[in-house]
């Protein structure tokens, strides 16, 4: 059975601007659904529809395709479903038939569980539905308004009953749906009557609303139980660290002289000093032409090349010379010239508040940001992997 994944995703918002590229735990809300819907066994192919070359740019490097949606289909009251159905007729002008279901994520409702979406199609395979749709239970009292009088929906308040004695209901989180694309068609709508629920759990069950969102979201992302796990290599020849916004917290400070200082942290030091131990070959590489960036190499006894204008094509050089195995190369960088460089590596990964397109194409994002902890937590990873596979 065919699948396609639909993330529809325009560049407009009023309550959040630019929410879908916004971080969350180092990835913004789109990459979370790119990420999960990339992880499934049963999706077969994913397309984003927008109308923003950023949030297009980030779908390609997810390898997803993209399908332009028109200004009429992206206005702040066109609906989910149109922009679901054009896409289904765009790729149908493609010259690609209609899938036997549709996945649509919302990547406003970032937060799922690995084996999510592969359970709701199961679902739907399963259950003889024509429709399915994820919701969390609801255990809350809630109460609506007649005019200026409040009035109770789910429970009849003179006979109140505890929360564990109510019958089950359940509130739509919005973060998957599916169905055949036949029912979109005939019905303008995702559900149709012999719909089934996924149940998910409460903390899958937030969606970006307002800012506040934004920072619950991001601690929940950031529960282990939802990291996207890292396969870091067992045999490592080279760890190349970007300076600015990696090893420093991305500011800096300037006295009346013009001198510069910048903010790092000690903790860093003792990530570095585990690497040593092991053997692993380390090197800074920078644009940076601070005399702070030798400093702290030197203080930290890290081989250093700063005031490098074109990074890439040093760190090329730098494989040659020392005869590394570009899959065997770990490189830790923040910004968009960074890119150049994760492209030379087997192992490309971001701090958490890299740029976006940084973060997109790392093969690990870390959890904390840079100056702030983001070398210790990979030396630390590194070192837990490398420790696990010499001991067998």
């Amino acid at each position: 059975m065919s699948v396609l994944c639909i993330i529809p995703a325009r560049g407009g918002s009023k309550r959040v601007p630019g929410k879908n590229l916004l971080p969350l735990a180092g990835r913004s809300a789109l990459a979370w659904s790119l990420i999960h819907a990339r992880e499934s066994e049963l999706v077969d192919d994913v397309v984003v529809s927008t109308d923003d070359a950023e949030i297009a740019a980030l779908a390609r490097t997810y390898g997803a395709e993209v399908v332009a949606r028109p200004e009429d289909l992206s206005h702040d009251t066109a609906t989910s479903e149109s922009a679901l159905r054009h896409v289904l007729d765009a790729r149908k002008a493609a010259g690609h038939e209609d899938p036997e279901l549709v996945v649509f994520l919302q990547c406003t409702s970032p937060v799922r569980r690995r084996d999510d979406i592969d359970n709701a199609i199961q679902l739907m395979r399963d259950s003889g539905a024509d429709s399915v749709f994820s919701a969390c239970e609801n255990s809350r009292l809630i109460w609506g308004m007649n005019g200026e009088e409040p009035v109770a929906l789910n429970y009849d308040w003179q006979r109140r009953k505890r929360e564990q004695e109510m019958e089950r209901q359940f509130r739509e989180n919005g973060s998957i749906y599916v169905f055949p694309p036949a029912l979109l068609r005939e019905t303008d709508n995702r559900m149709g009557e012999r719909k089934r629920i996924y149940e998910m759990d409460y903390w899958t069950s937030f969606q970006v609303d307002t800012g506040e969102h934004l920072e619950l979201i991001d601690w929940i992302l950031r529960r282990p139980e939802f990291a996207v796990p890292a396969a870091w290599p067992a045999e490592v020849d080279l760890v190349v660290f970007d300076f600015d916004g990696v090893m420093t917290d991305n500011h800096a400070y300037v006295d009346e002289t013009g001198r510069e200082t910048v903010r790092v942290t000690r903790a860093d030091g003792l990530g570095i000093d585990r690497m040593r131990a092991l053997g692993v070959p380390m090197l800074i590489l920078s644009t940076e032409r601070n005399p702070v960036v030798a400093a702290r190499a030197e203080k930290l006894k890290i081989d250093v090349e700063h005031g490098i204008a074109d990074k890439a094509a040093r760190l090329d050089e730098i494989l040659k010379e020392r005869g590394c195995d570009p899959a065997r190369v770990i490189y830790l960088g923040n910004d968009v010239n960074d890119l150049g460089c994760f492209g030379l590596v087997g192992f490309p990964v971001a701090v958490a508040d890299s740029h976006p397109r940084v973060l997109a194409a790392a093969h690990h994002v870390l959890s904390h940001a840079g100056g702030a902890g983001a070398v210790r937590e990979l030396c630390d990873a590194l070192g837990d992997a490398m420790d696990a596979a010499r001991n067998g």
